[in-house]
């Protein structure tokens, strides 16, 4: 199979969709069995995350189906790159000497229609801050780690997306 028709691939759209919940079922590990308290910056990545579980759930509904197809993908680019986004603020806000450059808000600012914080608050609820760094592996923070992961989700979406076209072209 080569990539140019992996994208289509229900098995494809799956590993998406395990890999995102095996993430966010270790951001629960860190979370109550590390006692680790995310902050809104890690309800934000964990919420980018979800993005792209739901990509790949919606992905392996009708991976043929172009409205299908083009629905996962808006969630997969969506999540990917805003997560990086995240991840890469995040990064900043734990390394500047600068005590006025950020603000860690402790209420994610979800739209009033969908308060996840209030529905889900084991889940949703940021009660940790920002600017700490509580664990550390090989030299990044939890942001770091979570900045390589969403860059090589959005590594793989970019590719899948320049195969897509050059191959219809």
């Amino acid at each position: 199979m080569s990539i140019a028709s992996f994208h289509l691939s229900k098995q494809s759209w799956g590993l998406l969709a395990l890999s995102a919940a095996i993430f966010e079922a270790v951001a629960l590990y860190f979370q109550y069995g590390m006692g680790l308290e995310p902050c809104i910056m890690c309800i934000y990545q964990r919420f980018a995350m979800l993005g792209l579980l739901a990509a790949g759930l919606i992905g392996m509904i009708a991976p043929r189906n172009f409205a299908v197809r083009s629905l996962a993908f808006t969630s997969w680019g969506v999540g990917s790159i805003w997560g990086f986004l995240i991840a890469r603020e995040h990064i900043e806000m734990q390394t500047t000497t600068d005590p006025f450059a950020f603000t860690c808000d402790f209420i994610p600012n979800f739209p009033s229609f969908m308060p996840l914080h209030e529905w889900l608050p084991s889940f949703f609820a940021a009660t940790g801050d920002c600017g700490n760094i509580d664990w550390s592996f090989a030299g990044l923070s939890m942001p770091g780690w979570m900045e390589i992961i969403f860059a090589f989700y959005s590594a793989v979406f970019i590719l899948f997306l320049f195969f897509h076209f050059t191959k219809r072209s």
